[in-house]
């Protein structure tokens, strides 16, 4: 198996267990993830899927403006990964964009499969 996409499928699971922790080990597991996510884009800047989850934890951590540029460069890419529309569809609703901008990626979404490489942003739409 490809090292990337076993550092990726860790990644996935290390994201998982971030939730499980509440807040107490919060921001070093989000360093951890950020730093390897970082490693794989230096060794394949393309990868979409590294870039969707590095788009996804910024926009977790309330960084919706980095995690926009991630997301849009893995659009530029070509991914057709749900979790890519729906994540840049949370991250526009953070920044406060209006409902039709983006809708059209809720839309798309429908339509995708999910890349198991890949996971969600956070989203309460209680919040809003």
């Amino acid at each position: 198996m490809n090292t990337i996409t076993q550092r990726l499928k860790n990644i996935k699971k290390l994201q998982a267990k971030r939730w499980d922790n509440e807040e107490e080990h919060w921001d070093e597991i989000n360093e951890l993830l950020i730093k390897e996510l970082d490693e794989i884009l230096l060794i394949e800047p393309h990868n979409t899927s590294a870039l969707i989850n590095i788009g996804a934890i910024y926009s977790d951590m309330g960084e919706n403006e980095i995690a926009i540029d991630y997301l849009k460069q893995a659009l530029q890419l070509g991914s057709e990964d749900k979790n890519l529309y729906i994540n840049l569809a949370i991250v526009m609703v953070d920044l406060g964009m209006h409902a039709e901008e983006y809708h059209e990626y809720l839309e798309i979404a429908e339509d995708k499969k999910e890349d198991p490489l890949t996971f969600k942003a956070y989203f309460d739409p209680q919040s809003y």
